[in-house]
């Protein structure tokens, strides 16, 4: 893999990949997860389900390892109040995300890091939705925009939302329309509302993830006032492989 595995500074790497994967590199993912991890990918109902769980997760520890210069098997997640994970001893901070087969993580030293994602096809976009979630302002900002730019902009309201909540680790804790984001097209990416701290806002650095031909809509939030220099990454099968064989030595 010809790509650095070295963040500093306000760096973040975003990773892309695919759940759907060969059933030979499933089993391989598979024996890197711990017994929890094993325990959780089993209580999935349907079988499509458990298999991009136990893919997603042997990608983020194969990603975290070269990171941290560790074996896969032998990282320990620790888990928040809101289920959170992260590692002990270790100040590089990551979340993951998926949505359909397409799976995002992010990887910073910088600071709490969350990411979303959503394919554009994968939610309903009723506007009772966006009542029932959203904020006044987010409401009203959607109902002002023509009608052919409305799902992606419930989509931009609710992935940046959520990044913003798994940044924070509250989980669904928080309710979502005590706090206002950007969603309209062309207006700059940002936290602008908290109704628990006037300040917070400034606190918070969002980016937008978005990509069109991919047909998915993402984002990244991070509690750093300074916006993060973001690299983008597509995690390949050659790339798996390579892991896997510097995994095995």
């Amino acid at each position: 893999m010809r790509t650095s595995h070295t963040l500093s500074g306000n760096e973040v790497h975003v990773w892309e990949s695919s759940l759907d994967r060969p059933a030979l590199v499933v089993r391989r993912f598979e024996e890197l997860l711990s017994g929890d991890e094993l325990a959780r990918a089993d209580r999935f109902r349907f079988e499509r389900h458990r298999l991009r769980y136990v893919v997603g997760r042997g990608q983020l520890r194969s990603l975290l390892a070269r990171y941290l210069r560790a074996q896969p098997a032998q990282l320990r997640f620790e888990y928040g109040e809101f289920e959170k994970p992260a590692l002990a001893s270790s100040d590089v901070h990551f979340n993951l995300a998926h949505s359909g087969d397409v799976v995002l993580f992010a990887f910073t030293r910088a600071a709490e890091v969350g990411i979303d994602v959503e394919l554009e096809e994968a939610r309903p976009r009723d506007e009772r939705i966006a009542e029932r979630f959203f904020s006044p302002v987010e409401v009203a900002t959607l109902r002002s925009l023509p009608s052919s730019e409305r799902a992606r902009a419930f989509l931009r309201c609710w992935t940046r939302k959520e990044a913003f909540l798994k940044a924070r680790g509250d989980g669904l804790q928080l309710a979502l329309d005590t706090f206002d984001v950007s969603l309209a097209p062309g207006q700059p990416v940002a936290l602008t509302r908290t109704e628990w701290s006037s300040t917070e806002p400034t606190e918070w650095s969002l980016s937008d993830l978005s990509d069109e031909r991919a047909g998915y809509i993402a984002a990244l939030a991070m509690r750093t006032a300074a916006p993060p220099v973001i690299t983008r990454r597509t995690l390949t099968p050659s790339d798996e492989q390579t892991l896997m064989r510097q995994e095995e030595r």
